[in-house]
């Protein structure tokens, strides 16, 4: 008894630290550069922009003021997230935009012209 005891409880803690390990793996993602032309997103706070290779992000943060630069071929530097998935399945019914391959907390915006290619 006592031996698996001591067995279920180190068996245990190795998944609660792989766990631990793989969280923190999850919140580590480093922030990526795209270049694109920017547009409104669904919502009022929400943008989208999409590079040369017509992957297109969803675009979201406070520090930087992306509305006045709508329109504007941009350059963003921003840390990918993963949206609510309850969200993105309501975005892709509601909206006739394309879909977001991936979606960016932006935390700086630099202007490349103010017209689009």
């Amino acid at each position: 008894m006592k031996c698996t005891l001591t067995t279920l409880t180190l068996l245990g803690l190795s998944l609660s630290s792989g766990a631990v390990c793989f969280a923190q793996t999850k919140q580590a993602t480093k922030p990526m550069t795209v270049t694109g032309c920017l547009a409104q997103g669904d919502e009022a706070n929400e943008y989208a922009i999409k590079d040369s290779s017509g992957k297109t992000y969803g675009l979201t943060g406070t520090k930087v003021d992306m509305k006045t630069h709508l329109g504007h071929e941009v350059t963003i530097t921003g840390t990918p997230y993963n949206e609510n998935e309850a969200n993105e399945a309501k975005e892709k019914q509601n909206s006739g935009k394309a879909e977001e391959s991936e979606h960016l907390r932006v935390s700086d915006l630099k202007m490349v012209s103010t017209t689009c290619k």
